[in-house]
């Protein structure tokens, strides 16, 4: 896996596509991600994001997401070229 392609969704580009390589949170914040389909392996596009603070909106799938930039920084995406 190369990691020069990772980033965190906060500061993925708008409109990027990547996969989930890695989440850097607790057992609370990875059961809550799962619930809403968020996990390792997922493919996910960002819709809009605000650079300092506010909701990062991503697509998984068919369904729209809001996260808070404190999640969205702790999880990193291996863009896709």
């Amino acid at each position: 896996m190369n990691t020069s392609n990772r980033i965190s969704l906060l500061h993925m580009p708008l409109g990027a596509k990547g996969i989930i390589v890695q989440m850097d949170g607790g057992y609370g914040m990875v059961t809550r991600l799962d619930a809403m389909g968020i996990r390792i392996g997922s493919r996910v596009q960002k819709v809009t994001g605000q650079l300092i603070g506010g909701p990062v909106m991503l697509r998984v799938g068919n369904t729209r997401l809001a996260l808070g930039c404190g999640m969205a920084r702790r999880i990193w995406v291996e863009i896709e070229k």
